[in-house]
């Protein structure tokens, strides 16, 4: 899990509040499969769930998420995304999803 809100010249809650980063859902750090673009997401834990058998979205770890779709305007279209952090910062900072 990444408890940071800034990540190297990355202002994670910036990208959050971003329209581009979706409107429900937990905060993740996603890359795009098609460009390669890291960026903050929301993703329902319905979406991102694999087999974790937790129900709560801070003590979610990264193997416990797969692969989900969501828009990338790099990209200009839906495409795939692999998280690659939880970001219980921004998780805990909203009071939950």
């Amino acid at each position: 899990m990444s408890s940071g809100l800034e990540h190297a010249d990355r202002d994670l809650a910036a990208e959050l509040e971003s329209p581009a980063a979706g409107q429900v859902g937990i905060p993740v750090d996603a890359i795009c499969t098609g460009c390669g673009q890291i960026r903050v997401k929301r993703a329902t834990l319905k979406t991102v769930r694999e087999s974790s058998t937790t129900t709560d979205p801070t003590e979610l770890e990264v193997p416990d998420l797969t692969s989900f779709k969501h828009v990338c305007h790099r990209c200009q279209t839906a495409t795939w995304w692999n998280p690659v952090a939880v970001l219980s910062g921004l998780l805990e900072r909203e009071g939950g999803e």
